[in-house]
Formats: C-alpha cells, sequence, structure tokens
C-alpha cells in the first residue's frame, strides 16, 4: 500500500513537473508551399533590393533544421495530407485529412491541447476549410468536403477560425443548406473583416473575409486590394481575441497559404512578397515570445513545397535581378483575369495600349528592360491571346492562364533570373525553424510527421 502511494506520489510529481515546464503559449506557422527556394528568394529580395543586412526574422531564430514531406501514398505530397501529418504526427495517402491511410481518424495537436485547456486559434490566408487549417480539426476521406469539413470546424469547441470564405455553404443544387444555421447553433460568431472581429462579444468566432466572392484566399500582398483582410492582421485579431477570453494558455497555427499559390501561379514577384508577408505575421507571435521568453515556443515550417522554385536560370548566368520585382504591382492571377474581362467585354487592346498596361503594372520598356526578342515573343503571344483567338491556356491548380499571361511572366523570370519545375508540388526539403521553450528538440533531421510528435513531448502529451 505504502509502496503504490509512493509511486502514485512520484507520478503526480512528475506530471506537474512537465506541466510546469511546459509552453503556456504555442506558435505553430506553417507557410504552404514554403520550400527552400522560395525562403531564399525572399531573403535574396531583402537584402540585395532592401539593402537589408539582417536576416529575415525566421532565419534569425536559434533552431533552423529541415524536413521531408512525403505522404503514404506519393513521394510527392498534396496539402491534406501534409497538413494531416503537420496535425496528427501520421502519414496518409493524398487527398485525405485528419485520418490515416486505413481511413482511421487520427487526433491532432490542437484537439489534444483544446481538451487539456488551452484556448486555440487557427488562422490562414485562403479558405478556412481548406486542407492544411482543417487537418486540425477535420477527419474525411476527401479533401473537398467542405460542408462536412465545414461542420466540424463549427463543432470543434475552437476559440477562433479565421480565413478567406467558407466554401461548403450550398447545395449540388446551388442553394444554401444548413452549414451557417451550425455555426450559429454552435455558438460561432461570423464577422466579416476586423472591425466586426472587434466588435464581437462571443468566445467562438469564425473571421472571414470582406470580400464574399472570393472563396480560395484573401488576396495577394502584391495586389494591395482595398479592405480585404491580411495575413498579419487576422494573426494579432487571433491573438487579441484568445485574450478576450482570458486563456492562459494557447495553442495558435498560423498559415501562410497564398505562398503556396502564388508558387502553383509560377509568380516568382508573388511569392517573394507573401513570404515577406508571412514574417510580418511571424513577428506577432515572436513580440508576444519577447513579452514571454520563459513561456513560450515558436515553429516555424511547410507543408510542402510548390513549383520547384530555383533561383539562377540559363537567361542571365550567375546573377540575379531581382529589382525587376519593384515594379510589379499585380499578381499573375489578376493579371490573367484582366485580360479574361477585356475579351468577355470585347473591348479588345491594341498593341501599344497593352504595351502601355504592361508599363504601369510590370515596368517592361521601363525600369525593367526588354531586349528586342522579348518584345517580339510577347507581341507574338498578344496575337494569338487577343487578335487570332488562337491562344492555349495552361493550367493549374488554382486557375487556367492564357499563354499570353504565361509569357508575360516567363519574361519577368528570364529577366530576374528566377525558375521553376512544375505548376503543382515538388518533393524537396522544406525549412524548420525554432525559438523558445523546447526549440532545442528540433535541431535534427525531421520529417514532418516528427513536428507535431516532439511539441507533444514538449508539453508532456502522451
Amino acid at each position: 500500500m505504502i509502496k503504490r502511494t509512493f509511486l502514485a506520489l512520484t507520478a503526480l510529481f512528475v506530471s506537474s513537473a512537465l506541466f510546469a515546464s511546459a509552453p503556456k503559449y504555442i506558435f505553430y506557422y506553417i507557410g504552404d508551399g514554403m520550400g527552400m527556394g522560395q525562403v531564399m528568394a525572399a531573403e535574396a529580395y531583402n537584402r540585395t533590393v532592401y539593402n537589408n543586412s539582417t536576416p529575415l526574422l525566421m532565419m534569425q531564430f536559434p533552431v533552423a533544421s529541415v524536413a521531408t514531406t512525403y505522404s503514404a501514398s506519393s513521394p510527392v505530397t498534396d496539402s491534406a495530407a501534409a497538413g494531416t501529418a503537420l496535425a496528427t504526427g501520421s502519414k496518409t495517402n493524398n487527398g485525405m485529412l485528419g485520418m490515416n491511410a486505413d481511413t482511421v481518424d487520427v487526433t491532432s495537436i490542437a484537439k489534444q491541447l483544446f481538451d487539456m485547456g488551452y484556448g486555440v486559434g487557427l488562422v490562414t490566408s485562403v479558405a478556412p476549410d481548406d486542407a492544411t487549417p482543417a487537418a486540425f480539426y477535420a477527419h474525411v476521406p476527401k479533401r473537398s468536403m467542405f460542408y462536412e469539413i465545414g461542420k466540424q470546424a463549427a463543432e470543434s469547441g475552437y476559440d477562433f477560425i479565421g480565413g478567406a470564405n467558407l466554401r461548403g455553404t450550398k447545395g449540388k443544387d446551388g442553394k444554401p443548406n444548413d452549414l451557417i444555421d451550425t455555426f450559429h447553433k454552435n455558438g460561432v460568431d461570423i464577422v466579416c473583416g476586423i472591425d466586426a472581429l472587434n466588435a464581437s462579444k462571443s468566445s467562438r468566432v469564425l473571421l472571414l473575409n470582406t470580400d464574399s466572392l472570393v472563396l480560395n484566399d484573401i488576396g495577394y500582398t502584391i495586389d494591395s486590394l482595398p479592405g480585404v483582410l491580411t495575413l498579419p492582421e487576422m494573426t494579432l485579431g487571433c491573438l487579441n481575441h484568445l485574450g478576450k477570453n482570458k486563456k492562459d494558455r494557447f495553442f495558435m497555427m498560423v498559415e501562410g497559404g497564398n505562398i503556396d499559390h502564388g508558387g502553383h501561379s509560377n509568380d516568382a514577384g508573388c511569392v517573394i512578397k507573401e513570404v515577406l508577408n508571412f514574417q510580418q505575421a511571424i513577428k506577432a507571435g515572436y513580440d508576444f515570445y519577447l513579452a514571454h521568453p520563459d513561456e513560450t515556443l515558436i515553429v516555424i515550417t511547410a507543408d510542402h513545397e510548390t513549383g520547384g522554385m530555383g533561383l539562377g536560370n540559363n537567361s542571365i548566368g550567375y546573377d540575379l535581378r531581382l529589382k525587376a520585382y519593384e515594379s510589379q504591382r499585380i499578381s499573375k492571377d489578376l493579371f490573367d483575369n484582366h485580360c479574361r474581362e477585356l475579351i468577355k467585354s470585347g473591348e479588345i487592346p491594341t498593341w501599344e495600349q497593352m504595351q502601355q498596361y504592361l508599363k504601369d503594372k510590370l515596368g517592361f520598356w521601363g525600369d525593367v528592360k526588354l531586349s528586342e526578342k522579348h518584345t517580339e515573343k510577347l507581341k507574338e503571344a498578344y496575337s494569338k491571346c487577343f487578335e487570332s483567338k488562337t491562344d492555349t491556356t495552361e493550367k493549374t491548380l488554382y486557375n487556367n492562364f492564357y499563354g499570353f499571361s504565361s509569357q508575360v511572366f516567363k519574361t519577368l523570370d528570364s529577366i530576374t533570373g528566377m525558375g521553376w519545375t512544375t505548376n503543382a508540388h515538388s518533393g524537396g526539403l522544406v525549412p524548420v525553424y525554432a525559438i523558445g521553450v523546447g526549440a532545442e528538440k528540433f535541431a535534427g533531421f525531421n520529417d514532418n510527421t516528427d513536428i507535431p510528435a516532439i511539441i507533444r513531448a514538449i508539453v508532456g502529451i502522451e
């Protein structure tokens, strides 16, 4: 009896000691599609264009490592399998969320921490029912099951979920279903924009973008769309909301989802600006860490690499001329939408008018010097798109681009020195950065499944 009591007290003491040393505040940053090329492109831009000798914030963290990202079904993962690995520590097949390869539900660290009394907030610059955020609360065999994913978000109990817009609010007949009602019945206040978030009195909120027409993301940083949400302000909004809920412990996942979208488009200038924007979101967590250094853990990684982005191409040799991206004021997606609207309206621009547009939006024939060969290729592609209507399309995950749009951005890449291998994901390594309580445990070579396992060990979850 005495022995059993002693063992019980010892276990209680060890458990209490582990809990006391565990971080009270955990920030988990995931740069969707942010491989080593994306990080180094942003760092090279930071150094050579901004003339900043101080590296990107995440590169200043004391722990820097890498991780593999393969899924159970392929050396090249999709976001659902990668998100599941990062959220739960389990490999699964591409396309599956919150389940292992045998379709058995697996539990995320967010859910485990929530059950331990931690506040939970999920933030993303893409849809809140997209693969990465959904991996922290949903269990579905197909990532496209947006209605089911949305219902599980509503029923999760989490304090905060924020992103672009819900995609499961209508049935196959196009009519509204009960998903919005499900959120309301679960005490979730659905708000659009930061002002509405600040005015909310609810302990549970779903923050959506002010632009209700764009479903997949909040808009690219490079497009400077007026009034829409930004990832840094969403991160601060989540942090403030958890504070209002008086949570003395919390877990936040923040996804830079637009890095991936820009990678699928092979839009290097857009990707660079998204990584830099992601850094501003990281700074919100880092500033919190500086105020609570002995109680906070920050981990940064990526679900996979997108685009096979490389620094260097055959056009300019051993050089990068990234300053050209300073003249880029439009994303490839928005540029293609502009061309599509012109054709739809019948207002076909002359070549001279298109040249002026390219000069205004991308600096062509101005700060960005083009060769005669560049101009000839662009004019030929313009003719196919607007005059002969013989243009072909380049299909990517989130868009189908006119050949003219693709040629415009290939021209920009040839001038800057950036290169791509694919419009999809690659199997390349991704970075891992960490600072704070237990950060040293991420120092070794990692697989993506190791990261939540390490967080569990640091917190004391068996």
